[in-house]
């Protein structure tokens, strides 16, 4: 018995691209790596010159790839229901585990969801991203705009971490950035996921090792004036110490020098699918999870003092990356997932269309007044 083809193109999925899911994984084991040697940067130059190489760009890279996914058009029911579910209750229920934690531990008695516990402040800034970046594709220069506030917030010494706005507005360049690479169409036009010539490549290492070169350098500067802080953009000008008004060409510099080692960075990343590639569909459970295995290492006091620290160093680091792989595993995947990847379909509305025609209401929930329809015309040339 045959069957007949149905009419029309047949949509198929897309093709996972290996090169963001390679990135992705890459930058998750950077953040891992980062927290878990955060307590020897004191006592280790080579731990802060490691730390510093790493925050000068991985959770930039990070909001970047975000905002290369993103869509600035009208949301639809659906990518409302994402921000949802994908954004806000993991933010919700890991918020709150964190706080029952920190009482148990340390005392605190304490739950805020407005002040976001360690890593959590990235889920906030996904959320307000995805929200403000209709509106920044009105504008023209769009990057700039964001360049703008980001600089310009510094000045604010009431901008802080509450709901991550100072975060937020810090690493928003980078996000637009990611957005109008995109819009730009800039990978498929450069080619950039084709293989890269020998000289890129070479270029790239480059700047890392100029980067290394610079740090270690100067570090006895860099750790005068606390450069580690100015990485997090989560704190004016005058809270990091530096009240002249300069200081925004300081975070200038720092976007300008972010900007240029997520190029490098993504210049190195593999092309094609290879181990990392599954790793890298799991990220979100590595970052939301990695904190609650790292925090009794931390707390312990155990990295502290040490008195061979650069060995400490080298075995962090080499437990961060496990950490990474162990919990990009399926059986982490499959005992999580309700807190990470929540389907409540209980709480939506059972119908998916919003109500037809342009909404009568106004953000304030004031009646808009109503305005002269316009008379369509039916083929016959006759109006309606």
């Amino acid at each position: 018995m045959s069957s007949t083809p149905p009419s029309g193109p047949v949509a198929t999925p897309k093709a996972r691209v290996p090169f963001w899911d390679n990135a992705r994984f890459a930058c998750i084991v950077l953040v891992v790596m980062g927290h878990a040697i955060q307590r020897l940067i004191s006592d280790s130059d080579a731990a802060l010159t490691v730390y510093l190489v790493i925050y000068a760009f991985h959770m930039p890279a990070f909001a970047m790839i975000s905002g290369y996914f993103s869509k600035s058009g009208p949301p639809s029911v659906r990518q409302m229901k994402r921000v949802l579910t994908d954004i806000v209750l993991p933010y919700v229920f890991m918020e709150t585990i964190w706080s029952f934690v920190q009482y148990l531990v340390e005392g605190k008695q304490e739950l805020n969801p407005t002040k976001p516990s360690w890593t959590l402040w990235f889920l906030l800034a996904l959320a307000i991203f995805r929200l403000v970046l209709p509106y920044f594709a009105l504008l023209r220069w769009p990057l700039f705009w964001a360049i703008f506030l980001s600089v310009g917030v510094g000045y604010l010494d009431n901008v802080d971490n509450t709901f991550s706005l100072a975060r937020v507005f810090g690493i928003l360049p980078f996000f637009v950035l990611g957005w109008q690479v995109k819009h730009w169409r800039l990978v498929e036009r450069w080619r950039l996921l084709e293989r890269r010539p020998w000289w890129l490549r070479l270029a790239a290492l480059g700047v890392f090792a100029g980067w290394v070169a610079v740090v270690a350098a100067f570090l006895d500067t860099w750790r005068a004036i606390d450069l580690r802080f100015w990485f997090f953009y989560d704190d004016s000008y005058d809270g990091l110490g530096e009240d002249q008004w300069w200081a925004g060409a300081v975070r200038l510099a720092i976007i300008v020098l972010g900007a240029l080692l997520i190029a490098a960075f993504f210049v190195l990343i593999p092309r094609r699918e290879n181990w990392m590639s599954g790793f890298g569909q799991s990220t979100m459970y590595v970052y939301l999870l990695h904190s609650f295995v790292l925090y009794p290492i931390r707390e312990s006091g155990i990295l502290k003092n040490e008195p061979f620290p650069e060995l400490w160093l080298i075995g962090m680091l080499i437990v961060a990356f496990l950490i990474a792989v162990g919990l990009s595993t399926a059986p982490v995947r499959r005992l999580f997932r309700p807190l990470i990847e929540p389907k409540p379909k209980w709480i939506f509305a059972k119908h998916d269309g919003l109500p037809p025609g342009p909404s009568r209401t106004d953000p304030t929930g004031a009646k808009r007044p109503r305005t002269a329809s316009v008379p369509t015309v039916r083929a016959d040339g006759t109006k309606q």
